[in-house]
């Protein structure tokens, strides 16, 4: 993260909307911002490998559904915060990982400038390629402050968004109590 470049472009961002960075309320914003962009955007220096490979053996053969994790993220075309809950479930293939490692890895493609269509499917594949599960489903549900705040204006409208892999793909049946299990 170069936060000189950051504060720079604050400064510049600042003047085109016509205010004055050096007014008492703005002295210090582009600072602010620098810091609060290495903290919203510190996926890109974490590897979702990292917190997958905190594993432990296991026999267990049914779903293994982590919900209601809730994320913050921001929107790569407007700069704009997107926010709400996934659900990761996976069916283990002889191993299970750490239950916090779950949301972390939800957390490590939040912080990013993100599409949640992409978000959703990086997470479905960070389990598939590093755990190797027999089937991995991921739901995201989020609202976008870019149709809520601006443009179309719809305060209160949700995305969703799935990724389906593996034996969750090729059963239906999974992907039903999959839903049961959200309570949908």
């Amino acid at each position: 993260m170069d936060a000189e470049k950051i504060k720079k472009g604050v400064r510049l961002l600042l003047e085109g909307m016509g205010e004055d960075p050096d007014r008492e309320g703005l002295i210090e914003t582009p600072e602010r911002i620098a810091r609060m962009y290495e903290e919203l955007a510190a996926g890109y220096t974490e590897d979702a490998g990292e917190h997958l490979s905190v594993r432990f053996s296991s026999e267990a053969q049914g779903i293994v559904l982590e919900k209601d994790i809730h994320f913050y993220s921001m929107c790569e075309h407007h700069l704009l915060p997107f926010y709400g809950t996934a659900a990761v479930a996976y069916i283990p293939n002889g191993e299970v990982v750490g239950l916090s490692k779950i949301a972390r890895t939800v957390e490590v493609y939040a912080r990013r400038l993100q599409l949640q269509e992409r978000m959703t499917e990086q997470i479905a594949d960070a389990f598939m390629r590093c755990l190797s599960p027999k089937g991995v489903m991921v739901f995201v549900e989020a609202e976008h402050l870019c149709m809520t705040m601006r443009g179309v204006k719809k305060p209160g409208s949700k995305t969703v968004t799935t990724a389906v892999k593996g034996a969750f793909a090729e059963d239906a049946r999974l992907q039903e109590r999959f839903w049961h299990m959200l309570g949908r």
